[in-house]
């Protein structure tokens, strides 16, 4: 008990800093995706569970179309037996999510499941209030190998599983190749050939730039699988620092250098989602660097041929992942009803497959791989099929307890370099002894 208490009190020092950053990092899909931002009423409202029916509180962080698609799942798994009633919550986006968990853990009102983060995991497992999913798998024929390894990054924690994944993204290439056509260009692989694509794209008029050659939201996704790509990590192996050092320094040169010519446009932080898609879509522009999630926004929609690819590659490819997981709670009383839930989810055609159909989010089983519908979409949309194929060279290093406040001191570095032109070297030097003291506390 006594690590659980200390456990709960990183959290609560950390909260501040985690949702000034994540508020600010356009890291999840749902931010750019899924129609309306309102839940849909049956997220919402009170239900009162049938007469013998064991009750399973599910909280969730879905609005719009996307909330529409959970109650779809959850009503389909009610009507598929007559044991468990699943209640399902919205609860507010990732942050609002975690806010409310932390107030509930410690005053015993948590729900027995809840989607959390990626990135929050680490917080929640440090406190120990999470339970251990391997026995629950095993229960049910199932191991981690069923699951894409690609999303397991961030999932096991003091020897114990602690999450699986559900509504997971990663960040793509977004191309305008309609454009490139135009101008003889082929889809660039590697830096050096996104440099030169994206220089040949851009349009200068009388000191203005009429387009830019891509562009990125303000997010630390973007620079950490740079990082990454030059075979670097954000954080190092024993967590108790940084794991980039010059490989940071390149990644920043490289983007101001693009900046400087036009070839990149960087934008404002205050709703930067939103800024970078809509010049993608108009032709402002001639690549986003983007989540899978907002593939739906554009397939289908654009007046160009809309293709995606992999993030260019340096050393290697290497690309983040986003999104959130499941969790089932420690002291939940009702851990075998909520796993038959979770059992149902996973392998269900009408479970988890069927709202990654629906959502855009990348399949998270090889079940869901191989499944006559997957690959149905994957001809229809084969951007999404991109999405993927790029898991095979996911790579998350900035899995820690510290990652949201270590992440808003990176934001503020990148605000430095990219906004006020400092100094890279130096400020990534200070920005690495400020992290490295705070993961010290």
């Amino acid at each position: 008990m006594k690590k659980k208490s200390v456990g709960m009190m990183v959290i609560l020092s950390l909260l501040i800093s985690m949702l000034a950053a994540c508020a600010s990092n356009n890291n999840t899909p749902e931010n750019t995706a899924g129609g309306k931002e309102t839940p849909s009423p049956s997220a919402v409202e009170s239900k009162t569970p049938a007469a013998g029916k064991t009750t399973v509180n599910f909280w969730h962080s879905m609005s719009g179309n996307n909330g529409e698609y959970i109650d779809k799942m959850i009503k389909a798994y009610n009507a598929s037996q007559d044991k468990v009633e699943v209640i399902g919550t919205f609860q507010g986006n990732y942050q609002e999510t975690l806010t409310k968990l932390q107030q509930a853990v410690p005053a015993k009102t948590a729900p027995d499941i809840s989607m959390l983060e990626r990135a929050f995991v680490p917080l929640l497992a440090e406190a120990e209030v999470l339970a251990d999913l391997n026995p629950l798998l095993a229960s049910t024929g199932m191991s981690e190998d069923d699951f894409l390894p690609g999303l397991l990054g961030n999932v096991k924690f003091n020897g114990q599983l602690n999450a699986l994944p559900f509504n997971r993204s990663t960040p793509l290439l977004h191309i305008n190749k309609t454009m490139l056509d135009e101008k003889g260009l082929k889809i660039p692989t590697t830096w050096e050939e996104l440099e030169t694509v994206a220089n040949a794209l851009v349009i200068k008029e009388n000191g203005e730039y009429k387009r830019y050659g891509y562009t990125m939201p303000y997010a630390s996704w973007y620079p950490i699988a740079m990082i990454v790509q030059q075979k670097g990590a954000f954080f190092n192996e024993e967590g108790t620092g940084m794991g980039f050092d010059q490989e940071g320094v390149a990644a920043f040169e490289f983007l101001k250098k693009m900046q400087s010519t036009g070839a990149l446009y960087y934008p404002p932080a205050q709703d930067s989602g939103n800024i970078v898609n809509g010049m993608f879509a108009s032709g402002q522009v001639g690549m986003m660097m983007e989540s899978t999630g907002v593939i739906g926004r554009h397939a289908g929609v654009v007046d160009f041929e809309y293709v995606t690819a992999y993030l260019p590659m340096k050393e290697q490819y290497g690309a983040p992942t986003g999104g959130a997981n499941l969790v089932m709670f420690e002291d939940s009383k009702n851990k075998e009803a909520a796993w038959d839930f979770m059992n149902w989810v996973f392998n269900d055609p009408q479970g988890g497959q069927q709202f990654i159909l629906d959502s855009g989010y990348v399949p998270f089983t090889k079940k869901m791989v191989e499944s006559a519908e997957m690959k149905a979409q994957w001809e229809q949309v084969p951007a999404r099929k991109v999405a993927f194929e790029q898991l095979a060279h996911a790579i998350d290093t900035n899995n820690h307890a510290a990652f949201a406040a270590v992440d808003q001191i990176f934001l503020k570095a990148t605000e430095a370099i990219m906004y006020d032109n400092a100094d890279i070297a130096s400020t990534l030097n200070g920005f690495k002894k400020e992290a490295e003291a705070l993961m010290k506390e």
